[in-house]
């Protein structure tokens, strides 16, 4: 018992220890974001404001130009779009994939998952030619429509984890009349709120954290997403880091409200999405 303890301790230290090293940029980016320009550049570092001013804050919400508040707006209207795209197409393929019988179900399944293992920048230029020809740049539906047609990852994710629940579910459910679209509304879906969780997580910090395809599709600085907005604060002659970490600050809150929230199924949702073949 005593060697259980001691190994369970030292575990939980290490652990402890890891998590305080990966919070540490996340502690000085909301230390900078309350600094004054003279305490950032300060030697040796402060931890800790001082004098507290939320000046930076004041100036990254006011200041001409820079349209935080438009760009969060922004953010939130193609992360939200395309989030709920992500889930409702996900989810009626990984119903398909794992609650129904049909030729070359595996065979094709096994063809999704290598899409994964193609790198974003192979299909980057054919895809960026694409919305070309359909008139779609400077518009957000290249950052939105795609995800209305599934996501592997969200895919395996979901297909994992319906797998799980038992088959005498759908047969009790067929038995009463129930078809495909019944089975999925009514079953799988309040069954499957952990993995739904997890996918909306996952997808959520996807898009939100995008940079690369507002940086391709957008043109319009009116049109900008908060991840090409923080790029503002890098000028010609220097980087604003004071009003730059307030900025990604605020940032980053939608995704730790969001975490918050979806906690527990997030959990529930990736211990339970291997459990089966």
């Amino acid at each position: 018992m005593k060697l259980k303890l001691i190994r369970q301790t030292g575990i939980h230290v290490i652990l402890a220890a890891g998590g305080a090293l990966m919070l540490l940029p996340v502690i000085w980016m909301i230390a900078t974001s309350f600094k004054e320009p003279e305490s950032i550049y300060a030697f040796p570092p402060e931890w800790l404001p001082h004098p507290f001013t939320w000046s930076n804050y004041v100036e990254t919400l006011t200041r001409p130009g820079m349209a935080f508040l438009d760009f969060f707006r922004n953010s939130m209207t193609v992360t939200v779009l395309a989030m709920i795209g992500n889930i409702a197409s996900s989810t009626v393929v990984a119903f398909a994939f794992a609650r129904l019988r049909w030729r070359g179900r595996d065979a094709l399944f096994v063809v999704l998952l290598t899409t994964m293992m193609l790198p974003q920048h192979v299909t980057m230029i054919p895809v960026f030619v694409l919305f070309k020809y359909l008139g779609w740049i400077d518009t957000y539906k290249p950052l939105v429509v795609p995800a209305f047609f599934g996501a592997p990852l969200y895919i395996f994710i979901l297909r994992q984890f319906m797998l799980t629940l038992p088959r005498s579910l759908d047969e009790a459910a067929r038995l009463d009349g129930a078809g495909n679209f019944t089975l999925l509304t009514r079953i799988m879906l309040p069954l499957s709120k952990p993995a739904l969780a997890t996918v909306a997580v996952f997808a959520f910090r996807a898009h939100w954290n995008d940079f690369m395809g507002p940086l391709i599709y957008l043109n319009s600085s009116e049109k900008f997403t908060l991840a090409i907005g923080l790029h503002m604060f890098h000028g010609q002659y220097g980087t604003e880091w004071g009003p730059m970490m307030a900025a990604a600050t605020l940032t980053v809150l939608p995704m730790v409200i969001l975490f918050l929230i979806a906690q527990r199924y997030f959990i529930q949702g990736m211990a339970m999405s291997g459990l089966k073949e």
